[in-house]
């Protein structure tokens, strides 16, 4: 299951949870709630943001916690507790791994520590920016790994602050909107239905950063001109086997490595990330699809080829035949 189908799975499951805490409303005790936070007074939210914290260096899931943020808080001071808390954990996490823990982090990352070190070589606070909007390692796991880059520590913290917001917020309004729905408020439903929103954005928000940063377009047009110039440019064809090798054909100088495969086998595309890259299937889609993931690599220069075989071929160009049958 891909990434976009995860997301909105549990986008499903947690409009769910909304709809259960409608159901069971009158089981739930909100003035219990405030009372506890009341009590609790200036410890509380101190208490919340340590537990967050510890929760954030021990891998355990910090979804849960970020919905209790939004009960117990509210929604803008517990994104301001939540966001505390995911903070102080990333930060803690980085330091464990720079100072302490190095060798447990590179044998649990394997090869995907190569790429997260390759983008923060090139890109630096960018790079922790864009992946704490698109989620491309596991959080938890991701912390560690900054920590062995050449990233220093106030750059990585402010990045992971300012745009890990986004979805703090939107999983903090959730957990509010589930409080009052299940305290039976008159606006619970237009509270559950701003909550949808912003989960909706949250998770469409992945897609818009990927998207811009996939490089342009490139027409055929100029890719025969840059494969006729005989320039520096990687021609990258992910379609599978079969198709690369079926009634379409590939163009000669593309080398045939399928999207599918593509996170697994990076390394084959070399180490310059400033290479210019062009990628090509049998329209656009699997290539921007392609794009995302050597952006979120760290290549800085790629190109998604616009019409793919399937304009080439309109022009009639040349391209290496399918093998014959039986060979």
């Amino acid at each position: 299951m891909n990434r976009g189908t995860l997301r909105w799975v549990a986008g499903l499951g947690l409009a769910s949870a909304i709809l259960l805490a409608l159901a069971f409303r009158e089981q739930f005790d909100a003035a219990a709630l405030d009372a506890w936070v009341t009590a609790a007074g200036p410890a509380g939210p101190v208490l919340f943001i340590a537990l967050y914290t510890v929760a954030t260096v021990l891998f355990m899931p910090g979804s849960v916690l970020t919905l209790a943020g939004g009960a117990l808080f509210g929604p803008f001071w517990g994104t301001l507790w939540n966001l505390a808390g995911a903070t102080a954990g990333a930060a803690l996490a980085f330091l464990v791994a720079r100072y302490l823990g190095g060798e447990w982090i590179e044998r649990r990352m394997g090869a995907r520590l190569a790429r997260v070190s390759q983008g923060v070589a090139s890109e630096g606070w960018r790079f922790v920016a864009f992946v704490r909007l698109v989620p491309l390692f596991p959080f938890n796991l991701l912390n560690y790994a900054l920590g062995l880059t050449r990233i220093r520590f106030l750059p990585y913290v402010v990045a992971s602050w300012l745009f890990m917001l986004p979805a703090t917020g939107a999983y903090t309004y959730l957990g509010y909107a589930e409080r009052e729905a299940l305290a039976g408020g008159e606006g619970r439903i237009r509270t559950a239905l701003i909550a949808l929103a912003l989960l909706a954005a949250v998770a469409f928000l992945p897609r818009l950063v990927s998207r811009l940063r996939q490089g342009p377009m490139l027409a055929v047009d100029d890719l025969r001109q840059a494969l006729d110039g005989k320039t520096d440019l990687l021609l990258l064809d992910v379609r599978t086997a079969a198709d690369f090798n079926g009634d379409q054909g590939h163009l000669p100088a593309a080398l045939n490595l399928p999207v599918e495969e593509l996170p697994e086998r990076l390394a084959e595309l070399g180490p310059r990330l400033d290479r210019r890259v062009a990628i090509v299937c049998r329209t656009d889609r699997r290539s921007a699809r392609a794009a995302r993931i050597l952006a979120g690599a760290g290549f800085t220069d790629v190109h998604v080829v616009r019409g793919g075989m399937t304009a080439w071929l309109e022009h009639g160009w040349p391209v290496a035949s399918p093998p014959p049958p039986g060979e």
